[in-house]
Parts: C-alpha cells; structure tokens; sequence
C-alpha cells in the first residue's frame, strides 16, 4: 500500500467510489464485536415495529467503513488524524442481499506548512447521503 505525499496530493484530487458491502452477519458480528446489541441491527420484527422500514446498519459501522476507504486512500491508518460525520440517514439492510454504501472523496485543502490535507467524505447507500458533514484531515508527510 503506498502512503500519500505532499507531491501527490492536490486540491479537487479524488477516490473512490469505494464500495462496501454489508449484510445481517456483518450486524451480527459488529453487534458482537462492538456490544451495541439493540435489536434495530437484527430483528426485523422489532425494527418494523418502532418504524423503520427494515433492520437498520449501526451508525459507528458505517462510519468506520467510510473511515476505512479513508485509510486506504492514505496507504496508512495513521495517517489519518481526524475524521468526523453526522448521521443523517440509516443504512437499510433488507435479508435479501444486504445493502452497500459507496464511499468517495475530494481534496478541499492541502496545508503545505503541516503537510495535512482535508478531505470532503461522501457517503451514501441506495443514492441516499447517510452521512452528513463527513470529514478527514489526513497527514501526508
């Protein structure tokens, strides 16, 4: 994996879309992983019954698989010294077939001095923005 430069680095540069899958095992192992076992991630039933239209993805997988395609971009996850979003949409994942988001990015600013650049994260999943105000300060020396 190659880490970004400064000299490779250019305001209005871009990546992706990045496209990440997600089905209910993937809700059963971040439930698992993360502790956050709120019945919304995995019965249907129960998310129908508070109305939302199907189980939903947690809020902290999706910005965690948008922060992913940030660190990729970057060739290192330490490089990637701030990231931050607002939840505005949920990631429906109906039972068949699951969902995905698409993850894609454009350089808004490249500071010279600290060799950092800011990136505009886009986030969306069936043409819906689910993240909102998704930002990176990525190192890039």
């Amino acid at each position: 994996m190659a880490v970004r430069t400064l000299q490779q680095t250019s305001v209005g540069d871009t990546f992706g879309p990045v496209v990440v899958p997600v089905g209910r095992e993937t809700l059963v192992a971040y439930a698992n992983a993360s502790g956050d076992q709120n019945p919304i991630h995995q019965d249907e039933s129960f998310a129908k019954s508070v109305g939302l239209p199907d189980v939903i993805a947690h809020g902290m997988w999706t910005m965690g698989a948008a922060g992913a395609a940030v660190e990729e971009w970057a060739g290192d996850g330490g490089r990637v010294v701030e990231f931050g979003t607002r939840f505005t949409k949920p990631v429906v994942v109906p039972a068949d077939g699951g969902a995905q988001i698409e993850v894609s990015g454009v350089v808004k600013a490249v500071d010279e001095e600290t060799g950092r650049a800011t990136v505009d994260v886009t986030v969306t999943s069936a043409g819906e923005k689910v993240l909102g105000r998704c930002q990176a300060v990525v190192q890039l020396d």
